[in-house]
């Protein structure tokens, strides 16, 4: 053959679709294998990717920006440049054709949107200068529904650059057939067994003043929006508080930091301490380590723990450690720093991203004491680890209570109450406390 389909590639278990972004290519260009051809953008990560073949770009089917289901064609490649054998190929020439029919209807699909909804404009004013794209489906679904331009436009999109889905128009109509408060038996009539759903609020009107600076958000951050208001909504949060004397800990590492880099040519901060508590009391206490799938439970059989690490843009990421339970402190540490560095730069995977089962976030290294995070769906748990301070303290002694200066750390425990009571919630959290205080002062490196 000598014309080879780029298609959209799977870049997780998850996901669906993905945003090109940007083309590193154009129409004519030649290549070599493992060249980046495009950069892809999913809910979950942005990836870099290369080419599979030698060849010459002959056709770009998707422009930057194009939302591009997983499996699809999105580049044609020539790998010989003989115009001729492709001219005498007719199997080909009909892949070529039909690509481009694609295209074209695509363009077409625009249009078409936006020539719907200046048929509206008479009805609806305020939308007059709409720019935003509905496929096909999306348009049918409004047609057969009755939606109004107006109202389509007021629906929120989940899509790239809000673009509306499937799922949202459908979520829109199934939100629009519930009856009104006034129309819904009292709260006593309608507690005997029944599941209850809950509407996302619309959020209040806002305008920006004189001298205000308005200013967009990015992809991630829409998308980090959208995740912890979602988890606010599906998860009633309860967050636990202890506080740990960490001062074995602290004498241990600060007495072997530098040997421990030497050996292990890594520097060894507090959070691999804190991963490896938390995953002993996961192990002990497996119902945190899972997830809630409409009245079922999923006990999750790994312990994938992932840390939240902030990025250089300001935005948020949550590389994961797989199988924590299993690595010793050395394993933790190299992990750990890989992932910190690989994540800073823009460079983590799909893979590296997905998988957690409980998340750990770092107050402390903004001085701050005390923090009560946002569960990262569709954990039921996230612990949050204050800075270390020292404090005055009262300690027994063989002689009696005494007052001495302690390193001391808050942590707190965010859980969904739908599965974690409080119970075990407190207990869960005491058994990091317990096994961060009781630190082996004369464990080796």
């Amino acid at each position: 053959m000598s014309k080879f389909n780029i298609v959209m590639p799977k870049l997780g278990e998850s996901i669906q679709e993905g945003t090109i972004t940007k083309w590193f290519v154009k129409e004519g260009d030649t290549i070599e294998e493992d060249d980046m051809l495009f950069e892809v953008a999913t809910d979950k990560v942005d990836s870099e990717i290369p080419s599979p073949v030698d060849g010459v770009i002959e056709k770009i089917l998707h422009a930057e920006d194009s939302l591009v289901p997983v499996g699809e064609v999105v580049a044609v490649v020539n790998t010989t440049g003989d115009e001729e054998e492709d001219a005498g190929a007719p199997d080909e020439t009909q892949e070529e054709d039909t690509s481009e029919t694609t295209s074209e209807k695509q363009d077409d699909s625009v249009k078409e949107s936006k020539g719907d909804l200046k048929k509206d404009e008479g009805k609806t004013p305020s939308r007059e200068m709409s720019n935003r794209f509905y496929s096909p489906l999306v348009r049918t679904i409004a047609k057969e529904e009755n939606i109004s331009a107006e109202d389509l436009e007021s629906i929120e999109g989940t899509g790239a650059n809000g673009r509306v889905q499937k799922k949202d128009i459908l979520e829109y109509i199934e939100n629009r057939k519930k009856p009104s408060a006034s129309e819904q038996k009292p709260a006593a009539e309608a507690s005997a067994g029944a599941s209850t759903t809950f509407e996302r609020k619309a959020a209040p009107p806002v305008t920006a003043g004189e001298g205000d600076k308005v200013v967009e958000m990015d992809r991630v951050r829409k998308l980090i929006a959208d995740h912890m208001v979602m988890s606010k909504q599906v998860s009633p949060h309860v967050t636990s508080v202890v506080e740990a004397d960490v001062t074995d800990l602290v004498f241990w590492r600060e007495k072997n930091k530098k040997a421990f880099q030497e050996k292990h040519g890594e520097k060894i901060t507090f959070m691999p301490f804190f991963i490896e508590a938390t995953a002993a009391a996961l192990a002990e206490f497996p119902l945190v380590n899972s997830s809630v799938d409409g009245d079922k439970i999923i006990l999750r059989n790994n312990i994938n723990i992932g840390i939240a690490v902030a990025k250089p843009d300001g935005n948020l990421i949550v590389p994961v450690v797989k199988n924590a339970e299993q690595k010793n402190l050395v394993g933790l540490t190299k992990e750990l720093n890989r992932l910190a560095d690989t994540a800073r730069n823009n460079k983590l995977t799909a893979d590296e991203i997905q998988g957690g089962t409980f998340t750990i976030t770092n107050f402390g290294s903004f001085r701050n004491i005390i923090g009560t995070p946002i569960i990262n769906q569709p954990q039921v748990g996230i612990l949050a680890t204050g800075s270390i301070e020292k404090v005055p303290a009262v300690i027994e002694t063989p002689t009696g209570d005494a007052i001495a200066i302690r390193h001391k750390m808050f942590l707190s425990l965010s859980y969904d109450h739908r599965v974690v009571d409080g119970a075990l919630g407190g207990a869960f959290l005491r058994k990091i406390a317990d096994l961060l205080e009781q630190f082996d002062t004369n464990r080796s490196i």
